[in-house]
């Protein structure tokens, strides 16, 4: 039983963020093309996709207004006053915002001996280890994320001694595709 309750949840944690964000996407595709087709005339495969693109480029230029962001303002904290709402609504801000508005991160690939000695990983070098971290570990420590296969959303922050860091001459789009595809696609080095 205890074994059953256990696989349960672990596969939990891998298809529900799946789940969702099928469902996310499928809601908004739907509401696009039912809007669409009840104001427009025509119709053609393809049309939801545009519009759905069109009106997040809209609200993204919308939202440097002072206007828009008093009301964005206010629907962070709507959101953020709701118990369960806002502990998923944080985590997946937070991860966005690291993901999209940072120019360091997913930056350099490379391999670091993990799980144990002996295997190696695909994984990226983070920001500097903060004060704390440094006091306990050294300065010849870095952080680095090893992202699951199929899913960047989880993974492990391992801290590595540099000399056991192998810095690869590859993209970071390509080692991001390795990953998300469970290595169907190979890395690939920068085209000069």
């Amino acid at each position: 039983m205890k074994w059953i309750s256990k696989n349960f949840i672990r596969g939990l944690i891998v298809v529900v963020p799946i789940a969702i964000t099928i469902l996310v996407v499928l809601q908004i595709f739907n509401l696009a093309e039912k809007l669409l087709g009840r104001h427009l005339p025509i119709h053609f495969p393809g049309l939801p996709l545009i519009a759905v693109f069109l009106l997040i480029v809209l609200v993204g230029w919308l939202s440097s207004y002072w206007a828009l962001k008093r009301l964005l303002e206010l629907g962070d904290r709507l959101l953020g006053a709701i118990p369960i709402v806002k502990f998923i609504y944080n985590s997946v801000k937070q991860l966005s915002t690291a993901m999209l508005e940072s120019q360091q991160l997913f930056k350099q690939a490379v391999l670091v001996p993990y799980p144990h000695p002996g295997v190696k990983a695909l994984g990226f070098i983070m920001p500097e280890l903060s004060e704390p971290l440094v006091e306990k570990v050294g300065t010849d420590n870095v952080c680095v994320f090893v992202p699951m296969s199929l899913n960047l959303t989880s993974g492990f922050n391992i801290i590595v001694p540099k000399r056991d860091i192998i810095l690869l001459d590859i993209t970071s789009e390509s080692a991001l595709q390795y990953i998300l595809t469970a290595g169907a696609v190979m890395p690939r080095r920068p085209e000069n």
